[in-house]
């Protein structure tokens, strides 16, 4: 079922108009209102965008971020850490020639 572009458009306005309240009128970091009214946006927006994409072929120059796993992002930073220890720098400055003597050498500093 195709949602008119216009009807969409409202719908999209007014959830942005009731995140706004809820982000506004916050009564804790955690405010449940506040991840509820971004819940409705979120699918107010996809709602247009498919919207304008089926009827005039045209989509928005916005998209929605994936919704990230707290515990993949520190399996991933762990890997991260794992992969830089690993890494043995002294065998890359063994790589690095001794300048030659008629080569141009870098002011030194007094």
């Amino acid at each position: 079922m195709t949602v008119e572009p216009r009807a969409a458009l409202d719908r999209l306005i007014a959830a942005l108009e009731a995140h706004h309240h809820a982000v506004a009128t916050r009564r804790s970091d955690d405010d449940p209102a506040v991840d509820d009214a971004y819940d409705v946006l979120a699918d107010a927006y996809e709602v247009y965008e498919d919207s304008l994409a089926t009827v005039f072929g045209e989509v928005t120059p916005f998209y929605l971020a994936d919704e990230v796993d707290e515990d993949d992002d520190e399996e991933d930073e762990d890997e991260d850490l794992e992969d830089i220890e690993d890494i043995d720098f002294d065998d890359d400055l063994d790589d690095i020639d001794e300048p030659v003597g008629d080569q141009p050498q870098p002011a030194q500093q007094r």
